[in-house]
């Protein structure tokens, strides 16, 4: 009993204040839920705005992951958000090679493949960094209601090769190179959706190849995005 009447007694003027606040004696204060969408998973059908000496065939795939940091403006449905994260795309040719040489005006070519091969591609990665304004239908709870966001993505080259599997074998042709492209690229993205889903655009706006090193060839990006945490 004496322990049950220590902690009725330890108790009490937390209940009373509870009380207090129910009389509206004291105003809740209302905390705003974290910002949100601070993951981004980007699946994307990847092309290219090209001449159309370039022949390409197949689905370009692309695929990039972000970590973001959301910083609300104000009161608004409004908010500008910064991140970084690695993307990769596959565009594949129809019955051609790239030829990198340097004994031509243009250092870079797309010939008629010397080799029979069942797929070719160029592959690409980058380290990146989106920069976004968003709206948000529900500022409350940002993985809900309408939202969307425009925005550009600086990108620095990590890596780039060229494969191809000649056809009928098991023999794969490899050439990593970089130098004729462009180390930097800048691309404008923008998104539309609802809840944890949208879907996004991108377009470049820096060429692939380094001025006067190859053809004017301009990536752009159509697919689907995931976002949460």
């Amino acid at each position: 009993m004496k322990r049950f009447a220590l902690l009725a007694l330890m108790l009490m003027p937390t209940m009373m204040w509870a009380q207090d606040l129910e009389k509206g004696g004291e105003k809740k204060s209302t905390v705003q839920k974290p910002s949100r969408d601070f993951l981004m998973l980007q699946f994307s059908y990847d092309g290219w705005v090209k001449p159309d000496s370039i022949k390409t065939t197949g689905i370009g795939r692309g695929f990039s992951g972000y970590l973001c940091y959301d910083f609300p403006i104000k009161k608004s449905n409004f908010s500008f958000a910064a991140g970084i994260g690695i993307s990769a795309s596959n565009i594949y040719l129809a019955d051609q090679q790239i030829m990198n040489t340097d004994k031509d005006s243009t250092q870079v070519r797309f010939i008629a493949e010397t080799v029979n091969y069942k797929r070719y591609k160029q592959t690409l990665t980058y380290l990146e960094a989106p920069f976004e304004i968003r709206f948000f239908g529900n500022k409350d709870n940002r993985n809900k209601g309408f939202k969307a966001a425009i925005g550009m993505k600086v990108g620095t080259l990590l890596g780039a090769h060229i494969k191809g599997r000649e056809d009928g074998t098991k023999v794969n042709y490899k050439n990593n190179s970089r130098k004729y492209l462009e180390t930097w690229r800048f691309a404008a993205s923008a998104r539309l959706g609802y809840g944890n889903v949208s879907v996004f655009g991108t377009y470049n706006l820096t060429n692939l190849y380094k001025d006067g090193e190859g053809p004017v060839v301009t990536p752009y990006s159509i697919g689907l995005c995931i976002t949460g945490l």
